[in-house]
Parts: C-alpha cells; structure tokens; sequence
C-alpha cells in the first residue's frame, strides 16, 4: 500500500521563517524550494535535500517536537558534528544503534533533527 515517503513536516512559530531557513538552508545545506501559490499565504517555507522533502509550516499555538524527529543522513558524522561546531550549534550524542552512529540537535524553535550515519 505504502510506495514511499513524500515529505516530513515540522511546526515552526509564526514569523519563525528567517530562523529557520538559516538553519535549514545555511547550516544543514538543504535547498529551499518554493511552495504552490495556494499555500503561501499560510506562512512556512519547503525544503529539499538528496532524496527527501522538508516542509516547515506555521502552526498556532507553536509547540516544538521535543521526542518525534526527522533522522536525517549524513555520510560522515564526524564531518558534520565539526561543520556544526564551526556554526555554533550545541549537539549531543545519543547511544549509537547497531549499524548507525547519531547525534540530536535543535532547530532554532526547539524541533529535534537526528543526524545519523549508516556504519
């Protein structure tokens, strides 16, 4: 019945749109892309990486995902843990599963991301 996933949404603020495209986009390097025209008045921004779709919508009132996370991968989490120290973003490590190594970090409105690496 499942084919795939399309897309992951994520809440963020009202007017938490510049916030959140510099970490999307400037730090974790994902491309904006543009949303339809139908669905911009409502706020938010849509994102895009190699094989997954991001979509930030504006949600009131805002509560973080603090538990429910996109796990997003990475080719080399030790590369991407040094990127993130270079930006100014705290991570933490979390005990690694057989076959992943994975760290948490926070957008800018609390939303929990897990990056991981395949090992």
């Amino acid at each position: 019945m499942i084919a795939g996933l399309h897309h992951l949404q994520l809440a963020i603020p009202e007017g938490g749109e510049d916030a959140a495209r510099g970490f999307y986009a400037g730090v974790l390097g994902l491309t904006e892309v543009p949303k339809p025209a139908a669905l911009r008045g409502r706020g938010g921004l849509w994102f895009e990486g190699p094989g997954l779709q991001l979509h930030l919508g504006v949600d009131h009132p805002f509560r973080p995902a603090t538990k429910a996370h996109p796990g997003l991968r990475v080719d080399d989490l030790d590369a991407a843990t040094c990127h993130l120290d270079a930006q100014g973003v705290s991570w933490r490590r979390d005990i690694d599963l057989p076959g992943l190594r994975r760290v948490y970090v926070d957008d800018p409105h609390g939303n929990r991301i897990e990056l991981l690496e395949l090992v």
